[in-house]
């Protein structure tokens, strides 16, 4: 495993944050990962595996995630609030010029730096997710976010989500469906495993319009100047082809690029995303 420190910031609202920092080439612009709704710094394993020592990444655990401090009002988990939350571990670590990896949620949270000021920004990838979700997938994840279970053993945990996403990542066996466990989830106080999120960041979503958002096709123009890659899987319910499509046309220098049988969202190691994310770094100077 490539080896990491333990970095903190502190939020506007008084919260210490948590992020992974995977020590890289002084010479290169760092890498911010930043995970989707219910994950962590450590959905990030794979990618850094492969590119620590070349490139620094700053994998963060996003409010009420991971290692980061849960929020006192469950309204605070929301884009905007997660902006500034980032704005400030920019302004902590003094960086001037950085590229994004986002997946889900963190490609909002990457579009949404763009807009504020893209001239920092190297490189950026939005992983499964664009101006436009997906009703369907909206539904299915208000359909689980923030319902509490747990399981005697890892390998139990496994076994679930083996059952209940079989759909998004077909191909993978049960090996890999328990070390997806251990990414999502921890030991809890009473030895069981569980989530390792704070159950109210369903709250904002479950608002009547709380999953409506907002018009992010102004934050992804934000990106215009920026080198970016799309990644969607194949059978994504979050991301549509249509929407894809509009991406490209919108900026035709998007690398847009489609992970066969992959559902919602690819975990970055396939073969054709390593080949894509290679190709985006191959751009940054």
């Amino acid at each position: 495993m490539a080896a990491w420190s333990d970095g903190y910031w502190w939020s506007n609202d008084g919260l210490r944050l948590h992020y992974r920092d995977y020590a890289g080439s002084p010479e290169r612009p760092p890498i911010i990962c930043i995970p989707g709704l219910t994950r962590n710094a450590r959905d990030f394993e794979a990618v850094a595996e492969r590119l620590a020592g070349d490139w620094r990444l700053i994998c963060v655990d996003l409010r009420g995630r991971g290692e980061s401090a849960y929020a006192k009002d469950p309204m605070s988990y929301v884009p905007l609030t997660y902006l500034h939350d980032m704005e400030a571990l920019v302004r902590e670590l003094g960086l001037t010029r950085f590229l994004l990896f986002g997946t889900s949620l963190g490609g909002i949270i990457t579009m949404l730096l763009a807009m504020s000021d893209n001239s920092r920004i190297a490189g950026s990838l939005l992983n499964d997710v664009g101006p436009e979700l997906d009703p369907a997938g909206l539904e299915r994840i208000r359909a689980y976010v923030g319902r509490s279970q747990s399981w005697p053993t890892w390998l139990h945990a496994g076994r679930h989500f083996r059952d209940v996403q079989r759909e998004v990542y077909p191909e993978w066996d049960l090996d890999r469906w328990t070390a997806h466990a251990k990414r999502l989830c921890k030991v809890g106080a009473n030895g069981r495993i569980v989530f390792d999120y704070d159950m109210r960041i369903a709250e904002p979503i479950r608002l009547p319009g709380g999953s409506a958002g907002f018009d992010l096709w102004p934050a992804f123009a934000a990106l215009g100047p920026v080198p970016t890659l799309a990644l969607r899987g194949e059978r994504s319910d979050l991301l549509a082809p249509a929407t894809l499509e509009r991406m490209k046309a919108e900026k035709p220098d998007l690398d847009a690029v489609t992970i066969a049988n992959v559902g919602h969202a690819p975990a970055l190691d396939e073969s054709e995303a390593v080949a894509a994310i290679d190709r985006l770094l191959s751009k940054v100077r």
